[in-house]
């Protein structure tokens, strides 16, 4: 798939989608244009329409069998407009599962760590400005899990498409954590989140990607047909 046409390729149904994307290079969207766009997109969203989409978000999120099933949970806490798994906390907390959120891994350039969240612990702010437990506390390895241990891996996205194809910030934080699982079974269930107006026509595949089971937004659930 390419971006032949970059007008077409965005979604003229959502509503925040009135935006187009001009920018091309040889006759390809340039990444890093529609990175800056969608991410303007969710920006955009007001209070009241990021707590709408939380809440549907979850209500989705909670009828997977993925994460009917985990008891080792990893998922995100939102930064730069990033849709809202939060409200899940309590609901794994009920079911008895852990949850564990991504940690920059000391060291080791552009990977994670999925350290055990639970209340009280350490938080600190990563060089991004995301907020993560303190790296002292995820050094000990009680409290941290391998990523191929983890039964579900909710991760945010930036673009996705009704294919299951998805970009990310362009760290390629995920995609190296998680390379392993092209080739290993069992691995976590990977599930890419976004809000709807995030999604476009068509995305490329790019060779560093590793594939996602679902994507789901505020509005629809994605199973791509590997």
């Amino acid at each position: 798939m390419s971006f032949n046409n970059p007008i077409a390729m965005i979604n003229p149904d959502a509503a925040q989608a009135a935006t187009t994307l001009s920018s091309a290079v040889d006759g390809r969207l340039d990444r890093r244009e529609l990175r800056r766009e969608l991410r303007r997109r969710r920006r955009a969203l007001t209070p009241d329409q990021r707590r709408r989409a939380s809440r549907e978000l979850c209500r989705r999120l909670r009828c997977l069998p993925e994460l009917q099933r985990a008891r080792r949970v990893a998922l995100y806490l939102p930064n730069d407009g990033e849709i809202d798994p939060r409200p899940l906390i309590d609901w794994f907390t009920a079911r008895r599962a852990h949850v564990y959120l991504p940690v920059l891994r000391p060291l080791v350039e552009n990977r994670l760590w999925f350290v055990r969240y639970r209340a009280g612990t350490r938080m600190t702010r990563n060089r991004f400005g995301i907020a993560e437990p303190d790296t002292r506390f995820g050094a000990h390895r009680a409290n941290r899990l391998p990523a191929w241990a983890l039964d579900t891996v909710l991760l945010p996205l930036v673009g996705f498409d009704d294919d299951g194809q998805r970009i990310g910030m362009g760290g390629g934080f995920y995609d190296r954590t998680f390379a392993f699982a092209r080739r290993q079974r069992p691995r976590p269930r990977l599930i890419g989140l976004a809000h709807d107006c995030q999604r476009v026509d068509s995305l490329p595949v790019e060779g560093w990607d590793v594939p996602l089971d679902a994507i789901v937004s505020d509005r629809r659930i994605v199973r791509p047909d590997r």
